[in-house]
């Protein structure tokens, strides 16, 4: 299940929103200002984010490049086009004029996750001397190359793409259960385990640390 993050201080916009988002079967999390959106962005990494510019405190202007490595629909009621080839120029992905026709905006969320599904499935994810091929599913260091489960797979690419991060259990089943709803946390322990040993036969390394009573985080 993809997860969006709506960043707007509007209440009903945000309520309308969600309950537009919800109904097509997407995740939400919601901020209200810059600097919340800021510490969610910390604690969550969202398939796309919704981003409204006229935020209190922190604008969305000062948000928008701090998101790295995330699509970005601007959502704004700023209609002067030095504002939209700003904020393109600037890192966003899409913008959008409010008000707006729910259609179109779920039509220009669809095609951001189309692109980033396909960019995705080139990718080489690096970290620690680590690399993971995100169209193989192998994991290695060097020449040495281990193939992973789909399991095992989903749950090294979270670590990985969040690696200064320490991610819950129940964070991890949540992000990994579109792909591998099979996984329950009686099991988790389980695949980790058994992705922590083909990790060591690359170069006797550990990748994965455990923080007890919270989580996982790489090494």
């Amino acid at each position: 299940m993809k997860e969006i993050a709506i960043i707007d201080d509007d209440v009903y916009i945000g309520n309308m929103l969600e309950e537009l988002l919800l109904r097509e079967g997407y995740r939400v999390t919601r901020a209200y200002s810059g600097t919340e959106a800021l510490m969610l962005l910390k604690s969550r990494r969202p398939d796309l984010v919704l981003l409204d510019l006229m935020l209190p405190g922190l604008g969305g202007e000062e948000v928008l490049p701090k998101i790295q490595n995330i699509p970005v629909i601007i959502l704004s009621a700023k209609t002067d086009v030095q504002d939209k080839v700003s904020m393109l120029l600037g890192g966003a992905a899409d913008y959008i004029t409010k008000p707006f026709e729910a259609r179109e905006l779920l039509a220009r969320i669809t095609v951001q996750l189309r692109g980033r599904i396909q960019e995705e499935g080139h990718q080489i994810l690096s970290f620690g001397g680590l690399d993971l091929d995100t169209q193989t599913h192998e994991a290695g260091n060097g020449e040495k190359k281990v193939r992973l489960t789909k399991t095992e797979y989903a749950i090294l690419k979270l670590l990985m793409q969040n690696p200064s991060q320490v991610i819950t259990k129940s964070q991890i089943l949540d992000r990994i259960s579109e792909d591998t709803p099979d996984c329950m946390e009686s099991s988790l322990k389980v695949h980790i385990s058994n992705l922590r040993k083909k990790l060591r036969r690359l170069d006797e390394k550990e990748y994965i640390e455990s923080v007890w009573g919270i989580g996982f985080k790489m090494l």
